[in-house]
């Protein structure tokens, strides 16, 4: 069987501490050298990314190009991407990712053994610093994440996955990645490919280790947007809906009904609902922390609360935005309307 030429697609802005890690992973792949191609596509890094990646293809006999990335979102960076690769494969890697030596080769089989249309790999979340190696405890269980299959680990066919291979004839049957959706163009993406009756396979064989936020404001920021983003993403693929993405959401419109209710002197339903929440958060701390060490235990309760209220009041921020946009197009009609003879 001749294998296909791999083009790996990075979108990266800022990515100085961990760039040089990815692209030696992915020089040291076991898949043949010569059939390996990377486009680094840059958001207009104002660190030393661009001057890491211009050295880095100057020392290494990797195929390495740096594109430019005007509009700086990484939807608009993999369509650059997309658009210069050569390959018959694309494999998206993020800069915070490092690919374990065999992961091309076993996403590049399993397209092959499967008939799939996207392979991919399971993260091992791995924190630099005391509170991101929390951070990646939380990132890696069911009650963190809501059992993400990239993410707490699985095999066979997923709803999505984070750094998928595609088959090129994908993008040329369902277009490319929405640049209006912002970080959540991957679910989009694949949520699309479902639709169309695509195949999207898990490999467990195929490991890469990812470097989670550091600290908990990053971590909010990055989850709020999250949420935000998934309200369109869903309103896009219906079909795609499970339990586990509205669970956040339901958390934080619980809060909120309770908590106002507290305010009139009802203080019940708040208690009730908060002692409930501890109890799991406790129950999920103590276990990972068992499982990974009990130095980690004091700052998971807050983790897990990070994560859940952050994505949920996200996920309500993403309903109002998507509110006023309808509205805004209403009104648009209706002086349109006016202004037709």
């Amino acid at each position: 069987m001749t294998q296909p030429l791999v083009s790996v697609v990075m979108p990266v802005r800022n990515e100085e501490r961990y760039i040089e890690r990815c692209l030696y992973s992915i020089a040291s792949q076991d898949y043949p050298r010569e059939l390996i191609e990377v486009i680094v596509i840059d958001g207009r890094s104002d660190d030393r990314t661009r001057e890491i990646v211009t050295r880095f293809a100057h020392e290494s006999t990797l195929d390495l190009r740096l594109l430019d990335n005007p509009r700086r979102r990484p939807a608009a960076a993999m369509n650059i991407g997309i658009d210069a690769a050569r390959g018959g494969v694309i494999l998206r890697v993020d800069g915070h990712a490092a690919l374990a030596p065999d992961y091309v080769r076993c996403c590049v089989a399993a397209l092959e053994a499967q008939d799939a249309d996207c392979a991919g790999g399971v993260l091992e979340s791995e924190g630099d610093t005391y509170m991101g190696e929390a951070i990646a405890l939380a990132m890696s269980s069911r009650f963190g994440v809501g059992g993400a299959a990239f993410r707490v680990g699985g095999a066979g066919p997923a709803d999505t996955v984070a750094f998928g291979a595609y088959r090129r004839d994908v993008f040329e049957r369902i277009g490319r990645f929405a640049e209006d959706i912002d970080r959540g163009e991957d679910d989009e993406f694949n949520y699309r490919l479902r639709d169309a009756g695509g195949l999207i396979v898990l490999v467990p064989e195929a490991r890469v280790r990812y470097t989670v936020r550091s600290d908990l404001p990053s971590l909010w920021r990055q989850y709020f947007g999250y949420g935000r983003a998934k309200v369109e993403v869903l309103r896009r693929h219906p079909a795609q809906v499970q339990a586990r993405q509205l669970a956040p959401a339901a958390l934080v419109a619980a809060l909120g009904y309770f908590g106002v209710s507290a305010m009139l002197g009802r203080t019940g339903g708040l208690k009730a609902l908060a002692g409930a929440y501890a109890l799991f958060v406790s129950s999920a701390s103590l276990v990972l922390a068992f499982r990974h060490g009990w130095q980690r235990l004091p700052l998971l309760p807050a983790v897990f609360a990070c994560l859940h209220v952050s994505y949920g009041l996200g996920f309500f921020a993403g309903v109002l935005g998507l509110a006023r946009s309808r509205a805004r197009s209403a009104r648009s009609g209706a002086r349109e309307g006016r202004e037709t003879p």
